[in-house]
């Protein structure tokens, strides 16, 4: 009797400092109340401008980190302060014994929210905080002038030779989309600080340039290949398969097929159409 109370004190002990430890990370506070902006794209919108006008300076653009104050929004980062109902308090009461102030006399609970509700988009994938702009406007670019239906399907519409963009917004954050339309290089801030990272093609897509015995090229996806055989999706929108053996040249392109200049192919209006159709391309997981 006495082993089996000492062994229920210990446990609850144990559960207590665990308890505890939790809360001091961040992880184990109590959910508080739910933010009333989530899931709203005016209020979102809202909260992103007073970001800006406000926190940019010491938290920098899109949460990536500034000068004065870490990341708010960095990839792998580590949060001290990490549900709505948390960051909700540091913005309205500050933080003791650092530089973030309290902004409970600049600002409105509403208004607080909405910024707390942009910060949660950040942190999430692109659907959580969809770009501003004409969606609609957007779909008619990605099939239209953009091009992009040429390689990229969506919901069983478009080309085969790039990746499915169905649920984009549901896998990606829009720093991601962004890079991915406009720089072969990019910025990737995590804990480790900011590397320079080459947007190197998939594994699954990688680009390849055929040359046959007569001389005739195919270019395309490369969708498998062992020692003998080689296949391949061109183009021209054909499964190839190929014999090695009669083959003349078989070169794997450095560079990914995908476009990176799509902010000077389409105008700054037309860029963020096209941001806001994809920021909403999301497919519901099975059950939600």
């Amino acid at each position: 009797m006495t082993k089996r109370f000492g062994a229920m004190c210990f446990a609850a002990a144990m559960a207590i400092a665990t308890a505890h430890l939790a809360a001091q990370r961040g992880g184990g506070a109590p959910a508080g109340p739910t933010n009333p902006a989530i899931g709203n794209p005016a209020a979102i919108q809202q909260g992103e401008t007073f970001y800006s006008q406000t926190c940019t300076r010491c938290h920098g653009k899109d949460g990536a980190a500034g000068e004065m104050a870490p990341a708010v929004a960095a990839p792998s980062r580590r949060y001290n302060r990490t549900s709505d109902a948390q960051v909700f308090d540091a913005i309205k009461n500050g933080i003791p014994l650092t530089a973030m102030p309290p902004f409970s006399t600049q600002f409105s609970d509403d208004q607080m929210w909405q910024i707390v509700a942009y910060i949660h988009g950040l942190r999430g994938t692109a659907i959580d905080a969809p770009a501003q702009g004409n969606a609609a406007a957007g779909e008619q670019i990605f099939w239209g002038k953009g091009q992009c239906g040429t390689c990229h399907m969506i919901k069983g519409k478009g080309g085969l030779m790039g990746p499915d963009l169905s649920n984009i917004a549901g896998m990606r954050k829009i720093s991601s989309i962004v890079d991915a339309l406009t720089k072969p290089l990019h910025r990737v801030p995590g804990d480790g600080g900011t590397h320079e990272t080459v947007l190197l093609p998939l594994s699954t897509y990688q680009p390849v340039r055929v040359t046959m015995a007569d001389g005739k090229t195919i270019s395309g996806v490369l969708r498998n290949e062992d020692s003998f055989s080689l296949q391949l999706f061109g183009t021209d929108n054909q499964l190839h398969l190929l014999d090695r053996a009669k083959l003349k040249e078989v070169y794997y392109e450095p560079k990914s097929l995908m476009p990176t200049d799509y902010d000077k192919r389409l105008t700054p209006t037309e860029f963020q159409d096209l941001m806001a159709y994809l920021t909403r391309l999301f497919v519901p997981p099975p059950g939600a």
